[in-house]
């Protein structure tokens, strides 16, 4: 079949070459509608409970995640012009298209008692503005005095305030976000030019627009040095122009099939997606480097170009095709996982992984068919010295310092699980971006003086409509929230128990003694006040925290960004026992679906149910489905590569053989991982399966070149090895530091994902070189007699790497080699096919 392949492509290039340019300017005219995710990735099941949970919270409450926040400390913003100031910065803001609205220290109001109507109604405190500096600090004072806003807005102790901008959630997910913030950013900014103010930013809108940002440049940078890094080291390795050039064009035309592909599948760049093109361009190159190398080799051995380009397609094309599944399969794996982002990553990487075997393939051989034939300067490469002093050390080891290889391989081994034993498994909401960056300095500034920024929130369901507005209900949510302000990680809770204590205030005249839940006597009155609320702005407050019904109760918190493992013993060993503690007791069972729970009165039956929710319990719960999705992926791969294997080889031995050298580089990158205190989490677990579908790569040339060299030195392992490594060594070293370099790079991302999956991929794929290069050659020297059974059923019986006349005679060269020779008479001189000797 190769052999049909090889004479059709050669003998329909022109024609293949326009088809190829035709195709590609489809998919370069669908990459133009390519458009960045703006998207909060939701990698939880829509089918578990806490997911269905956080649905029904959002339709009741609204979104949880649309604040961003604007934090400063400095006493200079208590100045009255810096006041005034900031007042003007608020209403700038809230004029800003998408902004919902602003609340800031010169935005506040107060509740005040109107004992003519019996109501309280609401004024601002700062209208209108002071124009004095001692008017200003009195009115301060009123909202120092005023404790709903201790540790929402301001606080007291250390002087910080926040302005709070509520983004519309239309907005969010779409790139008008990135306006918005540009728009907001722009009006800040030139706030604290003006008054020397120093500001901080926080809250995922930000995060979010920031993250947006920073992968749309990095895909561009990873692009241009994925090609550059490429190109120069195929430079350096056969010293033509012709052998970078045309691989990189190879390369580019699959960047723009990538692009073509998300468009045309309605997938948009996300923070996976968007590493695919510089990817393929590592991955991709291997590729074009087998295929010159070999068809250099050939054309050194007889001199005939067309020949031994014909040979290229006929002779490795099973095993590169072979290569190109097993390197896809790291990829396609993701796509069992049921997570979206996993699975657009892992359909397109898939797609364009074959889309750039089939490329270089036909693109590669028809290209070098109409170039000169190579110079003896740019065929030196097959000779250079020192790569083949490497290989002669490596061969003496394999033949005499075989126990020396076992012993270092254990001890690796039991150091790397000693390491894997270290291993933690922590993520954050921030995770990906530098310790050093921005965002995160910001960060730990509202965590240092708000404890934290990130949602979470607590909804009391009474069971009962009007349940919440209930003595005792309130007394148990006031508790609860008291228990919640010692935890060091939360923020002040925010619900409607603070708005009835701040009618209480309002109630005795505004007294910062009386910040307290009414009485059983004081009670009535103040309901009563209470009841008689018509103003819209007030009910819309209420309804932020208690439902239409009157039935359900929202606790709002935030939370510092600590690390899943932290807020897990939060939840687990704090939260849920103090829940039991105050709406458990004798009588009450409890039962427990996620993080709901639910308690029953054995007497009456009432119910009483507390939900934890929010964003950011979502996103550590992702988290953690996206490990354990990729731990089932990496076994799938584990498994997919062996079946490939067992039909390439029909060989149990060569199957287990084959698998050992290349689980090794995992494990000793896993015990990496616990030695450096890399934790476990979705961007290094992402690792694992695409680096053992490519190391895998360089065991299946080795072994085919190793079946062949069996049959041609009279099945000799031990000559059989030494000839592999001479040969098959050189391309597998050419390709294993393409891609060492290659995925070096990601470690200058920003991004701490794509940072480990540069330094833990480029690791493991250079161990990988060196465990196909000493440890499999070792074993099969201990374990493979050399002799097998011919089984025409193998895809490697396809494959040769030695010279059968009767199948270079079904090439029917001599069409070939008339065609080639009208276009090129000067190769009359070169042998004929029947002088070529076999090796």
């Amino acid at each position: 079949m190769w052999n049909k392949i090889a004479i059709f492509i050669i003998k329909n290039r022109l024609r293949l070459i326009i088809l190829l340019t035709l195709l590609t300017a489809f998919m370069a005219y669908q990459a133009k509608d390519a458009e960045m995710s703006y998207d909060f990735a939701n990698v939880v099941s829509q089918d578990d409970v806490d997911m269905q949970y956080f649905q029904r919270f959002k339709s009741t409450f609204g979104e949880d995640g649309n604040i961003l926040v604007v934090g400063m400390q400095d006493n200079k913003v208590y100045k009255l012009q810096n006041f005034r100031e900031l007042k003007t910065l608020s209403e700038q803001l809230k004029g800003v298209e998408g902004v919902k609205a602003v609340i800031s220290l010169p935005t506040l109001i107060q509740v005040v008692k109107d004992t003519a109507e019996r109501r309280f109604t609401t004024q601002a405190i700062f209208s209108p503005l002071p124009d004095t500096q001692l008017l200003l600090d009195s009115l301060l004072q009123v909202v120092h005095n005023q404790g709903f806003y201790e540790g929402q807005i301001i606080n007291n102790k250390t002087g910080a305030t926040l302005l709070a901008v509520t983004v519309d959630p239309a907005y969010l997910n779409s790139a008008r976000r990135v306006e918005v913030m540009d728009k907001v950013m722009e009006r800040t900014e030139a706030f604290s030019k003006k008054t020397g103010i120093k500001l901080h930013y926080a809250g995922l809108p930000f995060v979010r627009a920031v993250m947006t940002t920073k992968v749309a440049a990095e895909m561009k940078m990873f692009l241009l040095l994925a090609l550059l890094v490429t190109g120069v080291t195929l430079f350096i390795f056969f010293r033509s122009f012709y052998a970078v050039v045309f691989p990189l064009l190879v390369i580019s035309l699959v960047v723009i099939w990538v692009l073509g592909t998300l468009s045309l599948l309605d997938y948009k760049i996300s923070l996976l997606t968007g590493l695919i093109p510089a990817i393929l361009v590592v991955i991709g190159i291997p590729n074009s480097t087998y295929l010159l190398t070999r068809y250099h080799y050939d054309y050194r051995k007889h001199g005939n170009k067309m020949l031994a380009l014909s040979r290229v397609i006929s002779k490795i094309g099973v095993v590169n095709l072979v290569t190109n599944a097993t390197t896809a399969i790291g990829f396609i794996v993701f796509t069992f996982t049921h997570v979206a982002i996993l699975y657009e990553f892992g359909v397109v990487a898939g797609i364009n992984i074959f889309v750039t075997f089939i490329v270089s393939m036909v693109l590669i051989p028809i290209v070098f068919s109409y170039l000169p034939p190579p110079t003896p300067r740019q065929l030196r490469h097959l000779d250079a010295r020192p790569l083949n002093k490497l290989l002669e050390f490596i061969d003496y080891i394999v033949h005499r310092k075989r126990n020396l290889v076992y012993f270092f391989t254990c001890l690796a081994l039991f150091l790397s699980l000693w390491g894997i034993y270290k291993v933690k498994t922590v993520s954050y909401m921030v995770d990906d971006l530098p310790e050093e960056s921005s965002v995160n300095a910001d960060l730990t500034f509202f965590e240092h003086h708000f404890n934290g920024v990130m949602p979470l929130e607590i909804i009391v369901d009474t069971g009962i409509k009007q349940g919440v507005m209930r003595l005792p209900n309130l007394v148990k949510l006031n508790k609860l929230e008291n228990f919640l302000r010692t935890q060091p990680i939360l923020s002040a809770p925010i619900s409607v128990v603070g708005l009835i204590k701040t009618a209480t205030q309002a109630f005795y005249g505004g007294d910062p003694n009386s910040y307290r839940l009414p009485d059983n006597t004081e009670r009535n009155f103040i309901f009563s006040y209470l009841a008689k609320q018509d103003n819209e702005a007030n009910q819309h407050l209420l309804r932020s925290f208690v439902d239409s019904t009157g039935q359900q109760a929202r606790i709002s918190l935030k939370v510092a960004d600590a690390g899943s493992r932290e807020l897990d013993t939060l939840i687990l060993n704090k939260i849920k026992p103090e829940l039991r503690e105050i709406y458990g007791g004798e009588g009450v069972s409890v039962a427990e679906k996620g993080n709901t729970m639910t308690f029953t009165r054995d007497d009456s039956g009432s119910q009483t149910t507390v939900s934890l929710t929010g964003t950011t319990l979502l996103f550590i719960k992702g988290n953690e489905y996206l490990i354990n999705n990729l731990r089932s992926s990496l076994v799938l791969a584990f498994v997919l590569v062996t079946i490939v294997i067992a039909m390439l080889f029909k060989s149990v031995r060569i199957v287990v053989i084959s698998l050992i050298p290349n689980m090794i580089p995992l494990l000793i990158a896993g015990g990496l991982m616990g030695f450096f205190n890399i934790p476990l989490k979705p961007s290094t677990a992402l690792i694992f399966s695409i680096a053992l579908g490519i190391a895998i790569d360089d065991s299946i040339h080795f072994l085919a070149k190793y079946r062949s060299e069996l049959l041609s030195n009279g099945f000799d392992v031990s000559k059989a090895i030494t000839t592999s490594l001479a040969e098959a060594g050189t391309s597998m070293i050419y390709t294993s530091v393409i891609l060492f370099f290659g995925f070096v790079i990601f470690a200058f991302s920003e991004f701490g994902g794509t940072k480990a999956l540069g330094v833990l991929m480029s690791v493991s794929l250079l161990i990988a070189l060196f465990t196909n290069l000493i440890i499999l050659p070792t074993l099969l020297i201990s374990f493979d007699s050399g002799k097998y059974k011919h089984d025409p059923y193998a895809l490697i019986e396809h494959y040769d790497e030695f010279y059968l006349e009767h199948e270079d005679e079904e090439l029917d060269l001599k069409l070939l080699k008339l065609k080639f020779e009208e276009e090129n008479p000067e190769e009359d001189k070169k042998p004929a096919y029947g002088e070529i000797q076999r090796v």
